[in-house]
């Protein structure tokens, strides 16, 4: 097994961007590199993903088979939106009992991994600040974000030039109907809470630092040279502001 300096690592890192910006392509290259460049380079250990896309997508195939047996659905109505709103806050609850366990069972920074926490979230259902508002306090004292920034109009282009009808359930290949894309997802808070390029976010007593990478020009479908060019001074901005904030508490 590869050996792994914790104090080099970022913890938990929140990997968040409008659906479709390249968050689970920046994941499969992160854990396609060599265990030493991605340590080195991009702070990065061992990867655990927590993703609230196999917890969502459950619960539309649970639905689906409670209405082919003639009961009520459980989570969203006919045309595949949530019945509540709490349920967008469920899973925020879901995704902080996940990294729960996985602190539980050693799969922290002393050991070498990095937890990466990915989701999406429009002003429809509260935005980026209701989600943050759910997070455990100790999840985010452990975290940095970085943020994939990605104008609407790309969003609609890449979830449809991704889905496939075939892998509905698939992280690199489902997408959502331009209607219910537009509904959930055509509003984002992030730049309201965060101002800038880089910097921190004051979330449930911590600051949190953050940092942006741009990614209208789409660097993350290849990969690659290309992206790890666009990444690579956006984490060592993250890495930078991250490590003063660890110095500041000493």
């Amino acid at each position: 097994m590869e050996a792994y300096d914790a104090q080099q690592l970022i913890p938990t890192l929140l990997l968040l961007a409008r659906p479709g910006a390249g968050k689970s392509e920046v994941i499969r290259f992160l854990r396609e590199l060599e265990p030493e460049r991605r340590a080195a380079e991009f702070h990065i250990g061992r990867l655990h993903e927590i993703d609230d896309f196999p917890m969502l997508w459950s619960w539309f195939e649970e639905d689906a088979i409670l209405t082919e047996l003639g009961f009520p659905r459980l989570h969203t109505d006919n045309d595949g939106y949530f019945r509540e709103s709490y349920l967008w806050d469920l899973l925020i609850r879901r995704i902080d009992l996940e990294w729960e366990k996985a602190q539980r069972d050693g799969l922290d920074a002393d050991n070498g991994w990095t937890n990466i926490v990915e989701f999406s979230r429009g002003t429809e259902h509260g935005g980026f600040s209701r989600a943050f508002a759910h997070c455990s306090p100790a999840m985010l004292s452990s975290a940095a974000i970085l943020y994939i920034n990605v104008s609407w109009e790309e969003s609609l282009r890449k979830n449809r030039s991704r889905f496939n009808p075939d892998r509905p359930d698939s992280i690199l290949e489902h997408g959502l109907p331009d209607e219910k894309l537009y509904v959930l997802y055509h509003g984002s808070d992030w730049h309201e809470l965060a101002g800038g390029s880089a910097g921190t976010l004051f979330l449930q007593g911590t600051e949190v630092p953050y940092a942006v990478m741009e990614n209208e020009d789409d660097v993350t479908t290849n990969g690659g040279r290309a992206l790890a060019e666009r990444l690579k001074p956006v984490m060592d901005s993250l890495w930078e502001i991250f490590c003063s904030k660890k110095e500041g508490h000493r």
